[in-house]
């Protein structure tokens, strides 16, 4: 459908509270604000017509345009190539950062003319709270102010005092600014949008928007020097870092699983899915990536918000379990799902869906995954105190009491709950590390119980989770499918690399979740999950091939599949959840589960290499 960009047609800036989509032709077309979490601002992404954006662009039809970050940081530059001129479009949000949570919000627009002349046309068409929030508009000389009756938003133009005050610029029926801005070489002019805000306006001068970008600059780049990687990929590995920092919430450090929404795993399907909460899943395995890069702060953060909702707990739903398989940002579990009825979602991929109905669903792995994450931070340094102790404990007990039940399984299947190997894989790292920590700081514990139940989980999984007519492991006991996540079992330790039934299970896996070099999640056509239609290959999935086989010995394939898997990635090195059969990017973007999954293939790859220096010859 005309109108909507490619999905990996998008750059990410943020300020660690909420972040912003800017598509390669200057637009804004997706904006949420004052959290991840919130109503959106612009949302045309999911609806051209209806959803709202901020655009920036030449006035000519004819242009060449680019896009780039620049160099380690989150600041994105646009660049416009016409015959007349050569200008630029520098996008950020200055950090708001810290442990308080702002309601107000700056995105930067830098507009500058590089060579010769131009002239940019702008639109500013704000809808709040998906379109369903009206808004009146007062234009000033300094700028504008949309005042809807919960939301606002002013926008402040970057001049200077002689500037000529008679800009050009239109109020359309709907309330939506359009102008024109024309810059001769040398010129740098532009806007800061300010959320949560109605004014008053004032003229922000050159100079104060180039402090802003130094601030932001500065930054960035003091933050990405704390990392220790220093290993082949650093370019894309330092990418990956500053994107999952991007989508932290810094008041409280939780990770959102995309800054997205209703982004399709099949274009005109119905898998449109609301990512911007926090997964236990996906926060457990972020420790392992921050820590492998030395962020330990980061993944102190994180891990202290796991900590507080294992002592949160709640009242198990429908046998959902004491965790919630997601929460918001600020560790709230209300997650109502509803559908955007009046939007037409990304290239009619319909329903678009906000809230997610899946946070309800028992799903057995998130307590292997969260106990593997505090036991990875205790050897880091990081211990649990007496009270997290005692709350680890009862979940512990309760895994022990309920490992051994039917469950919708780490892909959130709608097709009804069954005996997933992964969840038993992961109650057994959960009882696993339990053991360990409890040996280890000598806590008290119910250590008998924990082993004969870690024991029997083992024993359960090799009865019933090896198929001997396919010679693998398998999704869950009353199927031969096959299914990627099982990746892990190697990797927690529960079956060593060069195990001969391992080795069988890579074999089959590659076989048939494998296509030139990429990986499905599992066959949604042998494994029925409840959704009509099919998605791509997992990007996610591919990075723990990469990470499997490199453990497994096969250092020359793992090498060959991770290089061609980067290059999957987009124009400024972000990944979204999928791959489609024609290269293209589909599902939310960016996704920090395949942006953390990639850190630890490369740092995997990274280790093994240096110990095999043939292997480092090939290609």
């Amino acid at each position: 459908m005309t109108g909507y960009p490619l999905i990996a047609d998008h750059g990410l800036i943020g300020d660690l509270q909420t972040a912003a989509l800017v598509a390669t032709d200057g637009t804004v077309d997706w904006f949420c604000a004052p959290r991840f979490d919130s109503p959106s601002v612009f949302g045309a992404l999911l609806d051209h017509e209806r959803g709202g954006h901020c655009r920036v662009r030449p006035t000519v039809d004819v242009f060449t345009t680019k896009q780039l970050y620049f160099p380690d940081t989150a600041i994105l530059v646009t660049r416009f190539m016409t015959e007349a001129g050569v200008g630029e479009v520098i996008d950020f949000m200055p950090a708001a950062g810290g442990e308080v949570a702002s309601g107000t919000h700056r995105l930067v627009r830098i507009m500058r003319c590089v060579r010769g002349r131009m002239t940019f046309a702008i639109e500013i068409a704000p809808r709040f709270d998906y379109g369903r929030e009206p808004h009146e508009t007062h234009v000033a000389d300094d700028g504008v102010v949309f005042q809807g009756s919960r939301t606002s938003m002013t926008v402040n133009l970057v001049r200077e005092p002689d500037d000529d005050r008679r800009a050009r610029t239109l109020l359309d029926a709907d309330g939506d600014l359009h102008a024109e801005l024309s810059l001769e070489s040398g010129q740098m002019r532009g806007m800061v949008l300010e959320t949560g805000v109605a004014g008053p306006l004032r003229p922000v001068r050159v100079a104060e928007a180039q402090l802003l970008f130094d601030e932001t600059v500065a930054f960035w780049r003091a933050w990405l020097r704390k990392s220790t990687y220093s290993g082949r990929w650093r370019e894309m590995v330092n990418r990956s870092a500053i994107t999952l920092k991007l989508m932290t919430y810094a008041p409280s450090g939780a990770l959102i699983a995309a800054p997205t929404a209703g982004l399709p795993e099949q274009i005109g399907g119905e898998r449109n899915w609301d990512y911007r909460y926090t997964w236990v899943r996906d926060a457990s395995f972020s420790v392992y990536s921050l820590l492998g890069l030395g962020f330990t702060e980061e993944a102190a953060a994180l891990e202290r918000w796991l900590g507080d909702r294992v002592d949160e707990g709640r009242d198990a739903k429908n046998g959902s379990g004491p965790l919630q398989i997601m929460y918001r940002v600020d560790g709230s579990g209300d997650l109502t799902e509803e559908v955007l009825d009046h939007w037409a979602g990304y290239r009619g991929s319909s329903p678009v869906r906000i809230g997610n109905a899946a946070s309800d669903q028992l799903q057995l792995d998130i307590y292997g995954e969260a106990l593997d994450s505090v036991y990875a931070a205790d050897q880091n340094g990081v211990e649990v105190g007496h009270q997290g102790w005692k709350r680890i404990g009862e979940l512990l007990d309760w895994v022990s009491e309920n490992w051994d039940q039917p469950e919708e399984g780490i892909w959130e299947t709608r097709g009804g709950r069954q005996n997933f190997t992964y969840g038993r894989l992961m109650c057994w790292v959960a009882l696993d590390r339990g053991i360990r920590l409890a040996t280890r700081h000598g806590r008290p514990a119910s250590l008998q119980r924990w082993q004969q139940e870690r024991d029997a989980i083992y024993q359960q999984i090799m009865d019933r989770g090896w198929s001997p007519t396919r010679r693998a492991f398998r999704q869950h006991y009353d199927t031969d499918v096959l299914d990627s996540s099982l990746l892990r079992m190697s990797t927690t330790g529960f079956i060593t690399p060069t195990d001969p039934m391992w080795l069988s299970t890579l074999q089959a896996m590659d076989a048939e979740l494998v296509t030139d070099s990429l990986m499905y999640r599992y066959d949604p056509s042998a494994s029925p999950d409840g959704l009509r239609g099919c998605e791509g290959t997992f990007s996610l999935c591919t990075f723990a091939y990469v990470t499997s086989l490199a453990r497994a010995g096969q250092l020359d394939k793992a090498r060959v599949t991770f290089e061609k898997m980067l290059t999957y990635a987009n124009h400024v090195g972000l990944y979204s959840e999928e791959i489609a059969l024609t290269g293209e990017q589909i599902g939310n973007f960016p996704q920090a589960f395949t942006h953390l999954s990639l850190i630890d293939a490369a740092i995997t790859l990274d280790r093994l290499l240096d110990r095999s220096p043939a292997a480092d010859e090939i290609g």
